[in-house]
């Protein structure tokens, strides 16, 4: 197609651009709308893979027949194929009367298959039949039904990983992918940036009836290196937002301004996890995943130090506690040098609750700063305190206790301070031999 078609195209379906990645795929699809061939539009969310589907519908000679879009993201697996194939009457609860599919209501002409990569693979089973045989069995029936439907299916995610993964048939995405469109992002579209930005705040400026927004140099440029992660949709969102919320239309929106916009202050009381210095890459940031995993371990080392000191507290307290803790002196040895807890008191715990998580807590990175050596020593933990197990510490209470006790439940239980029934619970749990 020359450079007037491929413009005829965009001003007749509202693409703007100039790219040549759209060019290429706006010509694909022309060029494949005058056949029957299905269609696997792939590309990232928000990218305008929608507008694709109608240029091929509408350039076709189904043109005069149904044209439907279907999420299948956003229909629950247990009613996808009542949707798409229809359903009999008691078919399942609530299918109080037949109902007609999608590829049914659509005879004739174009179903779009949005985010095909989420369909279940029972349904995927039936969607390969329609394609290779144009038939499909309505929910709770055995007849066979006959369609004439051209499929157009999209998606935003890897098909081919899906497939190595089993999340999705091998043989149905060979079947959708006849002829592939790909819609290029909106980072890969530098020159449309601004195009679409100029379009969108015109158009949001006469809806609520203000002064178009101007940026200056240095606003644009930022505009034009943004990575856009939601694409098109994204965009549309910030040129709405400033259309609104800038109220000073007389000067153009400054590089400071537009920043605000592209990347919102955090909600206060939301910490992040990790911040990178100013102008720092992210690629080479110090706080790289091995260095975030020292951190957390170094938390989990604190937790640990004031879980032992709870248990060395409830086992000081208790009959035979005495006797465990002389056991395992080596254990809780540790504690009269270990560093303080960060709390300021230590709680008090039933032997029973022993077993309850330790509540998680946020891991702050900017806390831990100058503590790399002490971090490092965590990957050097010692094999004893690696097999710390509170299960097995309980276990071996419970067994003690029924010992002193003759094997009496009862008395066993009141020694423990638990109630004979969580004993019984916790012989039965940990398959103690009476």
């Amino acid at each position: 197609m020359n450079p007037a078609e491929i413009q005829a195209i965009k001003n007749r379906f509202g693409i703007i651009g100039t790219s040549p990645g759209l060019n290429h795929a706006i010509n694909v699809a022309v060029q494949v709308a005058a056949t029957d061939l299905t269609v696997l539009i792939t590309g990232e969310s928000g990218s305008g893979k929608e507008s694709f589907s109608k240029i091929i519908h509408s350039l076709s000679s189904r043109k005069h027949g149904p044209f439907i879009a279907i999420n299948c993201g956003a229909i629950p697996e247990g009613t996808i194929d009542s949707e798409l194939f229809g359903h009999e009457k008691g078919a399942f609860t609530g299918a109080l009367d037949s109902r007609k599919g999608y590829f049914e209501t659509t005879n004739t002409g174009t179903i779009f298959l949005d985010e095909v990569g989420e369909m279940p693979l029972g349904t995927q089973a039936r969607l390969l039949r329609v394609l290779e045989n144009g038939e499909y069995i309505r929910v709770g029936s055995s007849k066979v039904l006959k369609t004439n439907v051209r499929v157009v299916a999209a998606t935003n995610v890897n098909l081919l990983d899906a497939v190595n993964n089993g999340k999705f048939r091998e043989d149905l995405y060979y079947r959708l992918n006849t002829v592939p469109i790909y819609v290029p992002p909106l980072r890969d579209r530098e020159e449309d940036i601004l195009l679409l930005f100029r379009k969108f705040t015109n158009d949001f400026s006469e809806r609520y009836r203000t002064k178009p927004v101007r940026l200056d140099s240095e606003a644009r440029a930022l505009l034009m290196q943004y990575a856009f992660p939601g694409n098109i949709r994204q965009l549309k969102n910030i040129a709405e937002q400033i259309t609104i919320l800038e109220t000073d239309k007389e000067l153009p929106i400054s590089r400071e301004t537009l920043n605000n916009y592209l990347n919102p202050v955090q909600p206060a009381g939301r910490k992040a996890l990790i911040t990178l210095r100013s102008g720092e890459d992210p690629a080479g940031s110090s706080f790289s995943e091995r260095e975030l995993l020292y951190k957390v371990l170094f938390d989990m080392r604190r937790d640990m130090t004031e879980l032992k000191k709870l248990v060395r507290n409830v086992l000081e307290n208790e009959k035979y506690g005495g006797e465990i803790l002389k056991d395992h002196q080596e254990l809780f040895s540790s504690l009269n040098t270990a560093e303080p807890a960060t709390h300021s008191h230590t709680p008090t715990l039933e032997p029973a609750r022993l077993l309850s998580p330790v509540p998680s807590r946020t891991v702050d990175l900017d806390r831990y700063s100058d503590e790399r050596s002490e971090i490092e020593d965590v990957m050097h933990v010692t094999a004893e305190e690696e097999s710390l197990s509170l299960e097995d510490k309980e276990k071996e209470m419970i067994i003690k206790a029924l010992r002193k006790n003759n094997n009496k439940r009862k008395y066993a239980a009141s020694a423990l301070g638990i109630s004979e029934r969580t004993l019984y619970r916790k012989i039965k749990q940990y398959d103690i031999e009476e």
